[in-house]
């Protein structure tokens, strides 16, 4: 009940909030010519303008109260005052609720100067700005600032509610214009700065809306975070395709107003044709704003009340197909029919301006382009599709890290390695008695084309008309979620063939294993422990073959932790006690002494190199490697002795790259702890 309570607040300030916004720019349009600011709507709509602005502040104060009876539990909560002083003092949301609060008293003021000043339009622009500054607060909340509180992250959610309230808000001033129109007995003819005043409003509306969908596909990007398919399997996508059929009905309504009930209400002579368009246009905005205000509560549902796409888990994929350019796009014939689908898509939307030349009516208007629309979908979605599983959207329940990456190498070797060889390029002892031919998982995009939960499917249940057997009764579901993690593994340990000693700027793209240690001078934690903060130099050698390097770090360790970095060490074996000794003598960086096996296993995958493939046999880990992991967790270089000389030898040019590393700001978000 807490819960439909705050909905229904966040709802009705923001839609009073908008239409201040949106009325306000609405009237500074018509006071273009000072005439219609006499008219009897503008002092209506005037007087509302205190109520709306109260009721911003009213619903303020709702929404800490529930807010308190959430947060503790107790629904007596929500008339304690105290507890609602220890919100805004110690949250983060209560911090930005305060400031919300402050910004909507504001407004109220400016509203009440409003209503006791001369009209000028100054005046309107002043107090749509003055809109705008609750509704950037309350963007603060939203889902994206909540991971991100930056400006990259608020802008385009606070660009695309400010333009909303520009353009919805709108709709009590255009309601309020036409009505006056509709009683043929007190209007005989129409007033022209009126007229022009709807034309103006209508000509901006058109660049506002491509604005408002511009950045709600930037917002809604960031939400999805590449994870679509959680469009139609959540309840976060479903919400979101009710707000955008939503969006689609206001889209035709207005379009049928802009063109053709507004020119024929303009065109009108006597007051029985006034007052007949005028009830038309009345009519069908007053629908509109009704679908409007249910597209306000179905945002605000989104932006409170759901769990974000990116978050949400899709327990069982529904369908037997999902679509995927990456695996299809190379198949013969598919870019030719996706393109002439896109064209008869395109035709579609041509079609409805070809209608409104041709004065269709709206059935018509609405009826040939969708079915058109409908047509280009069917031509160019059928070659993008590709068989699905009901698993194929699960989120990896085991970390992406080195223990499950040793491990499923583990499980790789007594399960997998006699068909798909051991680097998993197909190649093993009973690859040639295979009656089907199977693909190569390390120099192939087998992982990228593929989820990770097709690989989980199986690794499962075995794979139909193949050879592939499933393991449902032979691995736990902890050994085949490990498994899918070491076949990424070496496929992304081979992409990382590209990394050198020198960083590409500005070029986060690897993500590396994540990891858990424990060091020798008694430090611990976890490789994200480090991220916000220091780039991270992981030595990963052997013993007495680096001994040279160890010192020659040893040395330029004062000069290199002056850069806000660290080192961690990591023996590519367990050190016996007189070996860890000699090793950490004067050692002023950690080595790591809990994991390290597993930690030098999984980063052994990106020891190859452009010259130096490795892809033959079992493949052959080397003595010593170095990787740089930058403050936001992605590995950006990495220096084989063996291969790459001097590379970061030159302690003058490993400091180059930790430099560059540390003037760059935050490109992507840290990488995920699970593979997708």
């Amino acid at each position: 009940m807490i819960e439909v309570i705050a909905t229904f607040a966040r709802w009705s300030q923001l839609a009073a909030n908008l239409i201040v916004l949106g009325s306000c720019v609405f009237l500074a349009i018509a006071s273009t010519d000072k005439r219609s600011l006499a008219a009897p709507w503008v002092g209506k709509l005037e007087r509302v303008f205190p109520w709306l602005a109260f009721l911003i502040i009213a619903g303020l104060v709702v929404i800490l109260a529930a807010t308190a009876g959430q947060a503790t539990g107790d629904i007596s909560s929500i008339w304690r005052p105290d507890v609602w002083l220890d919100i805004v003092q110690d949250t983060r949301m209560g911090h930005i609720w305060l400031g919300h609060a402050v910004l909507a008293v504001l407004l109220f003021g400016v509203v009440l100067y409003l209503r006791n000043t001369t009209r000028a339009r100054w005046q309107y622009v002043f107090c749509g700005t003055m809109a705008c500054l609750p509704l950037i607060a309350g963007s603060l909340v939203s889902h994206t600032a909540a991971e991100d509180l930056s400006i990259v992250a608020v802008l385009p959610y606070a660009l695309h509610i400010i333009l909303a309230g520009v353009w919805l808000g709108a709709f009590p001033a255009f309601i309020g214009l036409i009505y006056g129109y509709v009683k043929q007995d007190k209007i005989k003819k129409i007033n022209s700065y009126d007229v022009d005043t709807l034309k103006r409003f209508l000509s901006m509306s058109m660049p506002v809306m491509v604005l408002i969908i511009a950045s709600g596909i930037l917002v809604a990007d960031r939400i999805f975070d590449g994870g679509y398919a959680a469009l139609v399997a959540t309840p976060y996508g479903w919400l979101l395709n009710a707000k955008i059929l939503l969006l689609i009905v206001i889209l035709i309504i207005a379009s049928q107003v802009r063109w053709h009930w507004l020119p024929s209400f303009s065109a009108s002579k006597s007051a029985v044709e006034v007052s007949s368009s005028a009830s038309k246009i009345h009519k069908w905005i007053r629908i509109e704003f009704i679908f409007v205000m249910l597209l306000l509560l179905v945002a605000t549902i989104l932006a409170h009340n759901v769990t974000p796409a990116k978050h949400a888990l899709i327990e069982e994929w529904p369908y037997s197909f999902r679509f995927s350019i990456i695996a299809t796009w190379g198949t013969v014939g598919v870019a030719v029919q996706v393109w002439i689908g896109v064209a008869i898509a395109t035709l579609a939307v041509c079609m409805i301006q070809v209608g409104r030349l041709l004065n269709w009516g709206l059935k018509r208007l609405i009826i040939v382009p969708l079915v058109l629309f409908i047509s280009g979908l069917a031509v160019a979605l059928p070659p993008l599709s590709m068989e699905a599983y009901p698993e194929t959207y699960h989120r990896n329940p085991v970390n992406f890290d080195a223990i499950s990456i040793a491990n499923g190498a583990e499980v790789y070797a007594e399960n997998c390695v006699e068909c798909h060889g051991h680097q998993g390029q197909s190649n093993g002892i009973k690859a040639r008695t295979m009656s089907t031919k199977m693909p190569d998982m390390l120099t192939e995009p087998h992982t990228i084309e593929h989820t990770p939960g097709d690989f989980y499917h199986w690794i499962t249940f075995g794979m139909i008309d193949t050879d592939m057997p499933g393991y449902e009764d032979k691995l736990t579901d902890e050994e085949r979620w490990d498994l899918v993690n070491y076949v990424h593994a070496l496929s992304r340990g081979y992409q990382a063939r590209l990394l050198n000693p020198e960083i590409i700027p500005n070029r986060p793209s690897v993500q590396p294993p994540g990891f858990s240690y424990s060091a020798h001078d008694g430090t611990s934690g976890v490789l994200q422990d480090f991220r916000e903060n220091k780039v991270v130099m992981l030595v990963v050698f052997s013993w007495p073959q680096s001994e040279a390097r160890i010192e020659q770090l040893k040395d330029a360790y004062a000069q290199l932790s002056n850069q806000d970095m660290t080192i961690l060490a990591v023996p590519t074996k367990d050190l016996n006690e007189e070996e860890l000794a000699q090793v950490t003598a004067d050692l002023p960086f950690p080595v790591v002494t809990q994991n390290a096996f597993e930690i030098a296993t999984s980063y052994a995958f990106s020891r190859r190199t452009l010259s130096h493939p490795d892809l033959l046999g079992r493949g052959s880990n080397p003595d010593h490697i170095e990787f740089l992991i930058d403050r936001y967790g992605y590995l950006r270089a990495r220096w084989l002795p063996l291969a790459e000389e001097p590379g970061w030898a030159d302690i003058n040019l490993l400091t180059k790259q930790i430099s560059l590393l540390n003037q760059e700001r935050r490109i992507l978000p840290p990488p995920v702890d699970y593979v997708r």
